[in-house]
């Protein structure tokens, strides 16, 4: 059973089988968000996407990055992710066309960020989500 279905601005429909969220910056006790804090937020979800779910690819969708306070700190300027930390698996057809669709299915593991803590569905899903390009990232598993 699905979480949730998408459609892919290709039109290609995938499936949410599952779906963790954190926020971005939950646990932060002192320091402020830039650059350097948000890369390694990047990179840190990115290997717990790999550690968690390894017998898929792992994908990021690049997050949106604000930067509402112009003034610099000692780690340069106030730069802000979107507030919450999603890592998603996903599931859709066989991307072979000459796979069994009964006994093979394509997976693929993505890592973004949103705005708000809401599953994504349908084509109302974030523009940036729905444009995976799932036909060069997934891999076909047989089931």
């Amino acid at each position: 059973m699905s979480l949730s279905r998408i459609v892919l601005l290709s039109g290609r429909p995938i499936e949410l089988t599952e779906l963790r969220m954190s926020s971005t910056y939950g646990g932060m006790l002192e320091g402020y968000p830039c650059k350097f804090v948000n890369d390694m937020k990047v990179r840190g979800l990115l290997q717990e996407a790999e550690r968690a779910f390894p017998s898929a690819p792992v994908h990021l969708v690049a997050p949106s990055r604000a930067y509402p306070d112009q003034s610099a700190g000692a780690f340069g300027p106030v730069e802000v992710l979107p507030s919450v930390a999603c890592i998603g698996v996903f599931r859709s057809a066989a991307v072979a066309p000459e796979l069994d669709p009964v006994l093979h299915r394509s997976a693929l593991t993505v890592v973004w960020f949103q705005s708000a803590p809401d599953v994504p569905s349908g084509e109302d899903a974030d523009p940036a989500l729905r444009g995976v390009r799932w036909e060069d990232l997934a891999r076909d598993d047989e089931l």
